[in-house]
C-alpha cells in the first residue's frame, strides 16, 4: 500500500508540474513584454515610464476580467472534459468568447472617447498625462486582439493544452522587443519614436498572437475539434451556467484589478518619485507572481477534472498535496524576489531616491510573495477551481474594500505616512488572507458540481 501510495503522489506530482510549468513560463514571458517596455522606456525617459505605466493600470484591469471569463470557462469545461463531453464545451467557450469581445469594444470606446479622464485617475501630473495619451492612442488597439486569445487560451488549458500559450508568449516577446529597441530609439534608420515605439511594438505583437492562436485552436487542437461554426452555437442553460459562476469572478478581478491601480492612484498623489519607483516594483512582483499564478491554474484543471470524473475522496487527498506544493513555490519566489531586485533596478535609468524607494518596495513584496504563493492558489486553484467562486468574492470583497483600501487611503492622505507604510497596507491581505483559505480548503465544504446530466 505504501508503494502505491508514493506512485500515486509521484503521478500527481509529474501532471501538476506537466501543467503547471508551461503556464508559468507563458505568464513569465507574457509579463517579460511589460518588464521590457519598462526597461526601455526607463531608459529613455522616466516620463515616458510613468506614462506607461498609468495606462498599464487600465490594460490591468482589463486583463483581470478577461481571466476571470477564462477561468470561468475552466472550471466548466474541465469538469465536462472529466466526463469526456465536448459539446457543451464547445457552447460555453464560444458564449465566453462573445462577451470577451463586448468588453475589448466598451473599453476601447471608453479608452477613446475620454483619454485625459482615464489618465486622471493616476496621475495629473501634465508631462505624464501627455506621454500617456500618446502611448493609449495607439494601445488601445490591441484590446480586441487580446480579448481573442486569452479566450483562445482558456478554452485549450480547460483540455490541458498549455504549451501553445508558452509559444505565443515567446512570440509576442521577441516581436515586442525588436521593434520596441528600434522604433522607441529609433536605430537602424527608424525614426525615434519613444513610447510609441513601444505601444506600437505591443500592439504588434498582439494582433501576430490571436492569429496564430485562432489558428491552433481551429486547426491542431485535436481535443475539442473546434470549428470555426462552433463560435456561433448557443445554449441558455449553458450560458447561464456560464454567467452565475463568471460573475461574481469578474467582480472580484475588476475589483482586484482596481485594488492594484488603486496603489499607482494612491501613490501617484504622493510624490513624484513614488509612481516610478512603484512600476519597476510592481511589474518585478508580477513577474515572480508567475509562479503562483501558473500553480494555481493548473490546481483548477486537476481538481476540476477530477470532481468531472466523480471521485471525490481523491480531491480533497490532491487538496492537500498542492498546498504542500504551494508553500514551497512561496519560499521558492521571497527568496528569488529579494536577490534579483538589486542587478533588476540596475537596468533602469532612475534616480537615486527613486531606486531606493523602489528597492525598499521590493523587500516588503519578497515577504508578501511568500504567503501570497499559498493562499492565492488555494483560493483560486482549489476553492474556486473546486466549484466555489462564492467563498473567494466574499473574502476578497471584505478585505480588499472593506479593510485594504480604506486603509491604505487612511495612512496615505490622513496620516502622511511615507510610500512605504502605505504600499505594505495595500498588500497585507496577502498575508491575512492565508488563514480563512487554510480553514475552508482543509475542514471546509468547497467541492461543487458544476456540469448537467
Amino acid at each position: 500500500m505504501k508503494v502505491k501510495s508514493d506512485t500515486t503522489q509521484t503521478s500527481f506530482f509529474r501532471m501538476f508540474f506537466a501543467l503547471c510549468l508551461p503556464l508559468v513560463l507563458q505568464n513569465v514571458i507574457t509579463l517579460g513584454v511589460n518588464l521590457a517596455d519598462n526597461i526601455m522606456l526607463g531608459s529613455f525617459s522616466q516620463t515616458a515610464l510613468s506614462g506607461a505605466a498609468a495606462v498599464n493600470q487600465v490594460q490591468f484591469v482589463y486583463q483581470q476580467l478577461l481571466m476571470a471569463l477564462g477561468d470561468g470557462i475552466v472550471m466548466i469545461c474541465s469538469q465536462y472534459w472529466g466526463r469526456h463531453q465536448t459539446d457543451p464545451m464547445k457552447k460555453i467557450m464560444a458564449f465566453g468568447i462573445r462577451i470577451a469581445l463586448v468588453i475589448a469594444l466598451a473599453l476601447f470606446l471608453a479608452v477613446s472617447l475620454f483619454p485625459v479622464h482615464v489618465l486622471h485617475l493616476f496621475t495629473t501630473d501634465p508631462a505624464i498625462t501627455a506621454e500617456g495619451i500618446r502611448y493609449l492612442n495607439i494601445i488601445r488597439f490591441s484590446y480586441l486582439f487580446f480579448a481573442v486569445t486569452q479566450m483562445c487560451l482558456a478554452s485549450m488549458r480547460s483540455v490541458g493544452t498549455v504549451r501553445i500559450a508558452f509559444n505565443l508568449s515567446v512570440q509576442t516577446l521577441i516581436v515586442n522587443c525588436c521593434i520596441n529597441y528600434i522604433l522607441i530609439f529609433g536605430h537602424f534608420g527608424a525614426p525615434r519614436l519613444g513610447i510609441a515605439g513601444a505601444a506600437i511594438g505591443t500592439l504588434t505583437a498582439r494582433i501576430l498572437e490571436a492569429a496564430v492562436a485562432l489558428w491552433y485552436l481551429f486547426t491542431r487542437e485535436m481535443n475539442l475539434k473546434m470549428k470555426a461554426a462552433d463560435l456561433l452555437h448557443t445554449d441558455p442553460m449553458l450560458n447561464m451556467d456560464y454567467i452565475r459562476i463568471t460573475a461574481p469572478m469578474m467582480v472580484v478581478s475588476g475589483l482586484w484589478g482596481l485594488n492594484t491601480a488603486m496603489q499607482t492612484v494612491i501613490l501617484g498623489h504622493m510624490t513624484p518619485e513614488a509612481i516610478a519607483a512603484n512600476s519597476a516594483a510592481s511589474t518585478l512582483f508580477l513577474l515572480v507572481k508567475a509562479m503562483p499564478s501558473g500553480a494555481s491554474a493548473a490546481a483548477a484543471i486537476l481538481i476540476g477534472r477530477t470532481i468531472g470524473a466523480g471521485d471525490l475522496k481523491q480531491v480533497k487527498k490532491d487538496a492537500v498535496l498542492l498546498q504542500k506544493i504551494f508553500l514551497m513555490i512561496g519560499v521558492f519566489c521571497g527568496i528569488l524576489l529579494f536577490f534579483i531586485r538589486i542587478p533588476v533596478l540596475s537596468l533602469y535609468d532612475l534616480s537615486d531616491s527613486t531606486r531606493a524607494m523602489a528597492d525598499s518596495f521590493l523587500i516588503v513584496l519578497s515577504i508578501v510573495a511568500v504567503t501570497m504563493s499559498y493562499q492565492m492558489p488555494t483560493n483560486n486553484g482549489i476553492i474556486r477551481g473546486g466549484g466555489n467562486p462564492g467563498f473567494v468574492v466574499r473574502m476578497d470583497l471584505i478585505s480588499i474594500w472593506g479593510i485594504v483600501i480604506p486603509l491604505s487611503l487612511f495612512m496615505a492622505f490622513v496620516v502622511k505616512a511615507s510610500p512605504l507604510v502605505v504600499i505594505c497596507c495595500l498588500n497585507a491581505d496577502q498575508v491575512f488572507k492565508c488563514i480563512p483559505a487554510f480553514i475552508k480548503a482543509n475542514y471546509g465544504s468547497w467541492i461543487r458540481k458544476l456540469t448537467r446530466d
